[in-house]
């Protein structure tokens, strides 16, 4: 069961929240810049729209996705990109 705490908490990450978690999912050379809640899929994940660092080709920054999926049973995040 998810609790109200883990809703809120999962719900406000900000941009190093979901770095710090990128990186400990393996996403180490992904550097997200900003990050805005979109809301819960249908699976259950938490999806967040994201900015990540310049990329100088483009000449602007990248938009993208990030998925927190919580494991109440192991108390643990763990984030797709």
């Amino acid at each position: 069961m998810i609790t109200a705490e883990h809703l809120k908490n999962l719900s406000n990450y900000q941009a190093r929240d979901i770095n710090r978690a990128l990186s400990i999912s393996g996403y180490t050379k992904v550097k997200v810049k900003t990050a805005r809640f979109v809301g819960l899929t249908n699976g259950g994940q938490f999806c967040y729209s994201v900015t990540v660092a310049d990329d100088p080709e483009l000449g602007r920054l990248p938009q993208g996705k990030v998925f927190l999926t919580y494991d109440p049973a192991a108390d643990s995040v763990t984030v797709d990109y």
